[in-house]
């Protein structure tokens, strides 16, 4: 049985888990770090370049969250030079599928998006 948007508890609280491991795992950052780790492990500088427009602190605390959620693994390559690498944990190959239903909704949907943008713009100008 399918649960629908009105039986789910609200996670509205500022203390909620709920709310925070949603705030965790669907910012800007972790989901588009996570839809890279969804292809193949990639190493910290790979992610980077991959990842226009983010800091290294920003990465960083965001695999973080990633990694003590258990929803990617850092593993230390000992080669010359020591590297490391992330890769997408069997929990977090459980979010392909919601984030891919909302990667999808982004590409059906962007032009009555725009639409509604334009409309909203011309009506409350600066």
């Amino acid at each position: 049985m399918e649960t629908t948007m009105s039986e789910i508890q609200p996670v509205t609280g500022i203390n909620c888990p709920h709310r925070l491991l949603l705030d965790q795992i669907a910012d800007k950052w972790s989901v588009l770090i996570l839809a890279q780790l969804c292809e193949k492990p990639l190493r910290f500088n790979m992610l980077k370049r991959e990842l226009e427009g983010i800091t290294q602190k920003a990465l960083t605390q965001s695999l973080r969250r990633l990694q003590r959620n258990g929803i990617i693994e850092r593993r230390v390559i000992t080669s010359s030079p020591i590297a490391v690498e992330y890769e997408i944990t069997p929990l977090g190959r459980t979010l392909k599928e919601p984030f891919k239903a909302l990667y999808d909704w982004t590409r059906n949907y962007l032009p009555q998006v725009e639409q509604a943008r334009l409309a909203f713009d011309a009506s409350n100008p600066d």
